[in-house]
C-alpha cells in the first residue's frame, strides 16, 4: 500500500495549514504538538511565526524534551529560558515533557535493538500528537525528520542517552553506528504505538543544513529549499524527503547527500519499515 504524501514548492505558514487540512486526520482530544525548540546559537531551526497558524488550527500544547548534552536546553530550567528567547513562550503555551521525573517508560516487545524507550512523563496528559520537523542533515544520523522527532525528540534527556548508547548509557556516543540509527527506529516505534496512530507529521524542507538544530555552531544552508511535505505516514514523509534531495537540481546538494550516505541515514527509514511504522512507496501528491 502507498501512503499518500501532499508535498508543496511553496514554503509559507499559510501552506503548512492548507496541506494540513488537505490531508483530512482530524488529531482528537488535547494535542502534542511536538517542535524543535533550536539550540541557543543556531540560525537554521524554524521560528515559532513559521508554526503559528497550524498550530492556532489544532490547538493544543507544544512540547519540548531535554537535551542529552550540555547546552541551553539540557534541563528544563535553561530550557524554558531558551524558549521564551526563541519566541515560543510569547505565542504558545508551552510543556517541557521530562521537566521532573520519573520518565515514562515505553515498551518496545519488537524492538530490534532496544526494548524500552524513556519519555518525558508529561506525555500521558496528551490524545495525539502533530510532529513539525525541520528537514536538514544532521551530524550522527545523517539527517533529521519526522523519524528523529519521533525518537530522539520525544525521548527524555535520559531517554536520549539510551537511545545514542543503543541501550546502553555508558557508551553514549560510541555505540556501533546502525545499532544506533536502529534504536531510533525501535524508539520512534513506540510513540506511534502509544498514540495509537493518532498522529500527523509535516515536514518542512527548508534552511537545509548538513547540521542539525541541536547544533549551536552549525554550517548554513547549503541546498536551496525544496517545500513542505504533510502526512500520516513518519517512514514515506521522511522517504519522500531524501528523494526529493536526490531530484534536486541545486549543485549544493552533494554536501547534503554526503552527510546523509556518510552517516547511512537511510538506513533509519529501513528500520523503522521494517518495524511496520509505514511504507517506503508512497504517493507523492503536488500541491500548487
Amino acid at each position: 500500500m502507498r501512503s499518500i504524501v501532499y508535498f508543496s514548492r511553496t514554503i509559507t505558514p499559510e501552506k503548512v495549514l492548507e496541506l494540513y487540512k488537505l490531508l483530512g486526520k482530524e488529531l482528537p482530544g488535547n494535542v502534542a504538538l511536538k517542535v524543535h525548540s533550536g539550540e541557543p546559537g543556531n540560525q537554521n531551526f524554524l521560528r515559532p511565526e513559521f508554526w503559528k497558524p497550524v498550530v492556532d488550527h489544532v490547538g493544543g500544547t507544544v512540547v519540548e524534551c531535554n537535551t542529552a548534552y550540555k547546552g541551553g536546553r539540557h534541563d528544563a530550567a535553561h530550557h524554558i529560558v531558551t524558549m521564551e528567547k526563541h519566541g515560543w513562550l510569547k505565542h504558545f503555551t508551552v510543556d517541557i515533557l521530562d521537566a521532573e521525573g520519573p520518565d515514562l517508560v515505553l515498551d518496545i516487545p519488537n524492538g530490534k535493538v532496544i526494548k524500552k524507550n524513556y519519555v518525558g512523563k508529561d506525555i500521558v496528559h496528551y490524545d495525539s500528537m502533530l510532529v513539525l520537523s525541520h528537514f536538514k542533515g544532521h551530524p550522527m544520523g545523517g539527517f533529521g525528520g519526522a523519524l528523529k522527532q519521533l525518537s530522539i525528540g520525544v525521548a527524555s534527556a535520559y531517554g536520549k542517552k539510551f537511545i545514542h548508547g543503543a541501550g546502553d548509557v555508558d557508551i553514549l556516543w560510541d555505540a556501533e553506528h546502525n545499532a544506533f540509527l536502529e534504536a531510533m527506529a525501535d524508539s520512534a516505534s513506540s510513540v506511534t504505538d502509544y498514540f495509537k496512530g493518532q498522529i500527523v507529521y509535516v515536514n518542512v524542507m527548508k534552511n537545509m543544513s548538513v547540521d542539525c538544530d541541536c547544533c549551536s555552531v552549525a554550517e548554513d544552508p547549503c541546498i536551496a529549499d525544496i517545500g513542505i511535505l504533510v502526512s500520516a505516514d513518519p517512514v514515506a514523509i521522511d522517504q519522500a524527503c531524501v528523494d526529493l534531495v536526490y531530484a534536486s537540481s541545486d549543485p549544493g546538494k552533494p554536501h547534503l547527500i554526503e552527510r546523509i550516505e556518510s552517516r547511512n541515514g537511510v538506513h533509519t527509514i529501513e528500520a523503522a519499515a521494517a518495524l511496520g511504522m509505514g511504507s517506503r512507496e508512497y504517493e507523492l501528491i503536488e500541491v500548487e
